[in-house]
């Protein structure tokens, strides 16, 4: 089925689609340079460049799949498979460097190659090194900002490669001069591959253990912060409280919902401006691709002395706004209730 894809969607798949491109010529560059020079540390790059060929076009296919819309089988639409893509693409990273690893240690016993033209291959190695963390640092940050797992993925992926390039290169051109001055120290280039192999399992690892917790909708600390500063910053006077803030991504689209507490005096019509109101806060905040999910709520009595609106049904005397923080917004139940509660307990003892 083909899908018309627009916005951040629209802007992720196309920049994927440069990750692809880059990242099959780098692989080609990297072949290249260890043909020249047969040093293992390069073949370790080169081999890390086929899992980033293969998580390119895996997340690809993610960015394409994400971007259908909602349908029967899936009401909250197809962005998880993007977080799917991301933990294939930590599973392969984590293979990679088990294998560059195993490559070492026979590389290691058995010496099989003599290294040679390490000029011509550092220079191919430096020169593909720095493309990968312009495009690595571009996919992480378009990642964050259109909020893609496996954007964010890709551009991780490629930043590590860079990390792990600047390693080799760093290590070889040791290497080149003491060959140069006529040292034999063949054993310092699988030694080389064999740290960076277990940098790359560890890299692999953490992403791995991302994926799963995005899988088991383990909260986003940071976006809830960002979400709550936006709703102190902008609040009404209407909203006497908000609590029961639940949070889920898929993909792009950020799942919201939350209990409001307005006036009881309120009619069907005001209600729903006011929840419009926040709605329109939280979409310039955070853009179009949330889905959110409003459930307004009668004040009660334990209300009034956070509650600034004039109102027949008052209680008690204003005392001060609730200020809303990550913890309290995601109780489930309207706050001041609990303190309320114990002083009904007291007076009544």
């Amino acid at each position: 089925m083909s899908v018309k894809m627009t916005g951040s969607a629209l802007e992720n798949y196309n920049f994927q689609k440069i990750v692809a491109v880059v990242g099959v010529s780098l692989m080609l560059i990297k072949f290249f340079a260890y043909f020249l020079t047969s040093s293992v540390a390069i073949l370790t790059d080169a081999l890390e460049s086929i899992v980033n060929v293969i998580a390119a076009f895996i997340g690809l296919f993610a960015l394409y799949l994400s971007a259908q819309p909602p349908d029967r089988s899936h009401p909250f639409g197809h962005g998880k498979i993007e977080t799917i893509s991301a933990s294939v693409e930590g599973t392969l990273i984590t293979v990679a460097g088990a294998l560059i690893i195993a490559e070492s240690v026979y590389d290691l016993i058995y010496h099989p190659n003599m290294i040679s033209d390490l000029d011509i291959g550092l220079l191919l190695i430096i020169f593909a090194a720095a493309v990968n963390y312009i495009i690595g640092t571009i996919a992480i940050r378009k990642g964050k900002k259109n909020h893609s797992p496996a954007l964010q993925a890709s551009g991780k992926h490629l930043c590590t490669d860079t990390y792990s390039s600047i390693g080799i290169i760093l290590g070889l051109t040791v290497v080149f001069v003491a060959m140069k001055l006529g040292y034999d120290v063949w054993w310092m280039d699988p030694l080389l591959a064999l740290m960076l192999g277990a940098f790359i399992i560890i890299t692999g690892v953490r992403v791995i253990k991302s994926c799963l917790d995005t899988m088991m909708d383990r909260a986003d600390e940071e976006l809830l912060e960002q979400v709550v500063d936006c709703l102190n910053q902008n609040r009404s006077t209407k909203w006497i409280d908000i609590h029961n803030l639940r949070m889920i991504k898929y993909g792009t689209t950020l799942h919201m919902e939350m209990h409001v507490t307005l006036p009881p005096n309120m009619t069907i019509k005001t209600i729903k401006e006011e929840e419009e109101c926040l709605m329109f806060v939280i979409y310039k905040k955070f853009g179009s691709t949330v889905d959110l999910t409003l459930s307004p709520e009668p004040c009660c009595g334990f209300n009034c002395r956070h509650c600034m609106n004039e109102c027949s049904d008052r209680k008690e005397e204003f005392v001060h706004l609730i200020e809303w923080t990550v913890d309290n917004v995601a109780q489930d139940k309207q706050h001041g209730e609990s303190i309320n509660v114990h002083i009904e307990m007291q007076k009544n003892e």
